[in-house]
């Protein structure tokens, strides 16, 4: 038993649901999200400002963390009971695959809502490169190593019938990608994150880019294997001298739980967060791709049932 744990059943926070297993009632709600700079966090401390002085029993506090991975880890050993994720690293950690292949599943969490979209952006400067077909014998950027991005670049190029052996691998963040961009030392780079996104924006500020767009055959091929993606448009003028819409496809910057959290109090965050989208949008505008409808796109592992019971009493329904 880990030590928030303890100090829950000290204070008499945990109680037994009517199914026998352990719910967690406390006070402060460990919520995890990401590094201090980044948006993870940015949009954590707007749902805190928030939703604290309106939740009844409960209240958020935030604590910055290395990302995805590491909130869901926090989250399985019991130390984290709310974590910003990305909806294709938690399937991975739900079923045991590619960024945690070889561990046990992770299964003491679940989803709460969609937030936003994590977009994936094929970011290049060769005027040649107007597929991801094109990718093939070309120097690309996928990403650090072991990042959702490297997995999200390998599954992209997996529905073109491309694979890392087929490109000259080039791993790095999305500042060096842009600078190697910029310098003709790469031929395309892989960026997912909400757009616009700053590398990009100040690359394009200073060298003329391109977006390698998908095709709707590959797009469903795509999301017939993993249905944590879902189809977007990076928007003309998201970039400087980007002229039109780019289709492309998003995975989704989530809210997931603790199983160990009762109905009621995930269902009252829940409740807060979408009768409060104008408040909390007024904070990070990223809250103003919120909805309901939204919420459960994307998500391939089951819902709370706190968060269950909220959408089927806004008439949607949710596995």
């Amino acid at each position: 038993m880990t030590k928030r744990k303890i100090a829950a059943l000290i204070t008499g926070s945990l109680v037994l649901s009517s199914l026998g297993t352990v719910c967690v009632m406390a006070d402060d709600l460990y919520f995890v999200t990401g590094g201090p700079m980044g948006t993870y966090y940015a949009i954590g401390g707007v749902m805190a400002d928030v939703l604290n002085p309106l939740l009844s029993d409960t209240s958020l506090t935030l604590e910055s963390s290395g990302a995805s991975r590491a909130n869901l880890e926090m989250i399985e050993e019991g130390d984290a009971h709310l974590a910003t994720v990305q909806n294709d690293v938690m399937y991975y950690a739900y079923t045991g695959t590619s960024l945690f292949e070889g561990e046990e599943p992770f299964k003491n969490f679940s989803a709460v809502a969609g937030l936003y979209d994590e977009t994936v952006q094929i970011i290049t400067c060769d005027e040649s490169i107007q597929t991801v077909a094109d990718l093939a014998g070309k120097t690309v950027s996928v990403g650090d190593a072991g990042s959702g991005v490297e997995f999200n670049a390998k599954e992209i190029l997996e529905a073109y019938g491309i694979t890392f052996d087929d490109i000259t691998v080039v791993n790095s963040s999305f500042g060096d990608s842009a600078e190697s961009l910029e310098n003709g030392e790469i031929d395309a780079a892989f960026i997912v994150a909400g757009a616009p996104t700053t590398a990009v924006e100040e690359l394009a500020e200073n060298t003329k880019i391109s977006l390698v767009q998908l095709d709707d055959e590959h797009i469903a091929a795509l999301k017939e294997n993993y249905d944590f993606y879902t189809e977007s448009i990076i928007p003309a003028g998201t970039y400087a001298g980007l002229d039109a819409d780019s289709v492309t496809v998003s995975v989704r910057a989530s809210l997931v739980a603790s199983n160990e959290l009762s109905e009621d109090v995930v269902y009252e965050i829940v409740k807060a967060v979408f009768e409060n989208k104008e408040a909390l949008a007024a904070g990070h505008t990223k809250f103003e791709e919120l909805s309901p409808e939204d919420a459960v796109n994307g998500m391939s592992v089951p819902f709370h049932a706190g968060a269950k019971k909220y959408y089927e009493e806004q008439g949607i329904s949710v596995g």
